[in-house]
């Protein structure tokens, strides 16, 4: 019997970027709505339950206006997982945190983000991805 397998290839707009930090998650936060002029609030944590091998509890803040939604997301699951790798971007497990500033104008380009997030001392690493390029892109779609 012929076996057939669905691909579906998803194209992501938004501009991602890695952040290697030290902070705890809600201090980065603050640090970012402080210095950006954001409003990045807690928002209930991502689930992925994974079929028989575990889920993924990924930590979220969110800052949402009419032009343009901008994201942190914890990198790495927050509760003790089983899975050989547990992080929201297994591609780039390197960073601690995830920033997604989905379609629309911001306020700041994505050169200039990240020169202000690069001058943070709470900020160690900084580095902007091309999100189709990952393997796990599917994970960032929300």
């Amino acid at each position: 019997m012929k076996t057939l397998t669905l691909e579906v290839d998803y194209e992501c707009d938004f501009d991602l970027f890695g952040l290697v930090s030290s902070s705890r998650e809600h201090t980065l936060a603050w640090v970012l709505n402080r210095t950006l002029h954001l409003r990045l609030v807690k928002q209930q944590d991502l689930i992925y339950d994974l079929l028989h091998k575990g889920r993924l509890v990924i930590s979220n803040y969110l800052h949402a206006t009419e032009h343009y939604t901008m994201r942190l997301l914890r990198n790495r699951s927050v509760d003790p997982s089983p899975l050989k790798k547990p992080f929201l971007a297994p591609d780039i497990k390197e960073y601690d945190y995830l920033l997604q500033v989905s379609t629309g104008t911001s306020s700041l380009p994505p050169e200039a983000l990240l020169g202000q997030l690069a001058a943070l001392p709470e900020v160690q690493l900084i580095s902007q991805f091309d999100p189709n390029d990952l393997k796990f892109k599917e994970n960032l779609l929300f």
